[in-house]
């Protein structure tokens, strides 16, 4: 019989989540991950207490593209991430240019 607690999500992640040092603060370890990218999407910026963070927003520009790395991450880890990235950013699932169904946090 299948656990499906520890199915693995994609996560697409394209700022502060790409550093191993805050993977490691943020979920215990630093995650497997591949290079991708998300089309109709580009980077923009957005302030949170005085500081300045990346947040994807959607694009009407077809050859509008956000590079990143897609992390293997379990869903007690996405709730952890979740908890992280705070009331700013929306977590949606997306088809990334590899084809692969993937989570990615916009405004």
């Amino acid at each position: 019989m299948r656990d499906w607690r520890n199915e693995m999500e994609n996560l697409f992640v394209y700022g502060t989540l790409k550093k191993p040092e805050i993977q490691k603060k943020v979920i215990g370890r630093v995650a497997e991950f591949s290079e991708d990218s998300l089309k109709w999407h580009k980077k923009s910026q957005i302030e949170i207490e005085g500081e300045i963070f990346p947040i994807l927003i959607n694009s009407k520009n077809p050859r509008d593209f956000a590079l990143g790395f897609v992390l293997e991450v379990s869903e007690e880890e996405l709730k952890k991430i979740d908890k992280y990235k705070g009331d700013e950013y929306k977590r949606k699932k997306v088809i990334l240019n590899s084809g692969k169904e993937s989570w990615v946090y916009v405004k």
